[in-house]
């Protein structure tokens, strides 16, 4: 029915290549997400309306999905540096991946 050109992949905030729903904030703010599409994020991080999709796009034959897989405390740590977040934001955040 839908017949599309695209190849590639589109991982999202929160699936299994980027646990952390917290980059939505990084393309909400990136794009004006809210003021171009009218699109909002709630306070867990869902977007209203449910039918709303974000993500990254690598428009590549080859691109691969991949899944994260559980990530250790050190891990954890290093991210939160990076990222120049609390540690017990991220850990709320990643918590579902931490091993």
């Amino acid at each position: 029915m839908i017949s599309e050109q695209y190849q590639g992949i589109r991982p999202a905030p929160g699936y299994p290549a980027c646990p952390d729903h917290t980059e939505k904030y990084t393309l909400f703010n990136l794009l004006n997400a809210e003021q171009h599409t009218g699109i909002t994020l709630t306070e867990s991080l869902a977007m209203y309306p449910a039918s709303s999709v974000c993500g990254w796009y690598f428009a590549h034959p080859q691109s691969q999905y991949f899944g994260l897989g559980k990530i250790q405390q050190d891990q954890v740590v290093d991210y939160a540096k990076r990222k120049d977040k609390p540690l017990e934001y991220i850990t709320r955040w990643l918590q579902p991946v931490i091993d």
